[in-house]
């Protein structure tokens, strides 16, 4: 929508529930376009929303959700995805007839639950997913340029409205985001692959890190010609420090990751053990052809995201906040 057609905010009064990495970048965002005519924002954490206020990335800011999302024409819910049901279940009552009410979760399957389960007749839900973060969180974390140029995967049924679904992906667009409409349940399974996979292999093998760094600090007690402390840790190269990057996200967020996506997740994870698998055995026989095959054809993906600019300082990992 060009900038001569939009003579007002695309919505007169936003609400954010959450108020960490993803819901202060997009309260940014909307500030610095002139988007929104009022923000609110809510927070459990009292200290998270006074330092909002401070910040001034918000209008106002309130301890109850209900009160941030009276007279909203549009909801956002920035939460990690646990707290969704206790969310809906506080601002249904209190949600303005023909608002749109969406969120910025990486599971889209559930959300849409959430929505039929929750919302009243005449309240608009679209589920929606900015793949986009760091690994940092907390409102001070938040920036206005995080969406631009990365895509915000809508996932709008055959009930949604068409006016609704149009002024939400026109928002993200002006926030900076590259709009895709999908189905929920595939969605969770693209994510699964792309996403949730790469953050538990990270976590797995950070974890490892540390469990070895244990282990050859005891040996070196028992050996003072064995490694020195922290060698794990002081020698890594490249790919570990971005394993620890991915590794460093929300682990509130994670966790809910995991447990609200894991028939998609375990799916990939068998896949990935199969080709994991197939791996060693190239390694153990070295057949040096295999190794060489798959790393040529694995380095084309590589390509393909730079071509789609996707592999920039806010990637590989995305984050929607915290529990607060």
């Amino acid at each position: 929508m060009a900038e001569t057609d939009r003579a007002k905010p695309f919505y007169e009064r936003v609400a954010l529930i959450g108020l960490g990495l993803i819901g202060s970048s997009l309260a940014r965002a909307l500030r610095r376009g002139a988007l929104a005519g009022h923000i609110a924002g809510h927070a459990r954490s009292e200290r998270t929303r006074d330092l909002s206020l401070k910040l001034g990335f918000l209008d106002s800011v309130h301890a109850d959700p209900a009160d941030a999302v009276r007279e909203a024409d549009l909801v956002v819910i920035c939460t990690p995805l646990g707290a969704y049901d206790a969310v809906l279940e506080a601002v249904a009552p209190h949600l303005k007839p023909g608002a749109t009410v969406s969120d910025v979760g990486s599971c889209k399957g559930s959300v849409a639950d959430g929505f039929a389960r929750w919302l009243p007749e005449g309240v608009h839900g679209i589920p929606g997913h900015p793949v986009a973060g760091t690994e940092n969180s907390g409102p001070e974390a938040g920036f206005a340029e995080l969406f631009e140029n990365r895509y915000c995967i809508l996932t709008p049924d055959e009930t949604t409205d068409a006016g609704a679904l149009s002024r939400l992906a026109d928002l993200w667009r002006a926030v900076g985001s590259l709009v895709e409409m999908m189905d929920a349940r595939h969605h969770d399974r693209v994510l699964a692959i792309t996403s949730h996979l790469p953050h538990l292999i990270a976590y797995t093998i950070v974890g490892t890190a540390a469990d070895l760094e244990g282990q050859l600090k005891r040996e070196q007690a028992d050996d003072k010609r064995l490694v020195e402390t922290q060698e794990v840790i002081k020698y890594s190269a490249g790919g570990f420090r971005d394993f620890t990057r991915i590794a460093g996200s929300d682990p509130v967020m994670w966790r809910d990751v995991f447990t609200t996506n894991r028939e998609a997740v375990l799916e990939m994870l068998g896949r990935f053990q199969e080709d994991l698998v197939a791996l060693q055995r190239a390694i153990r026989w070295g057949e040096a052809d295999k190794l060489e095959d798959w790393f040529t054809r694995t380095r084309e993906i590589r390509r393909g995201v730079l071509e789609l600019r996707q592999a920039g300082r806010f990637l590989p990992t995305e984050g929607n906040g915290e529990a607060e």
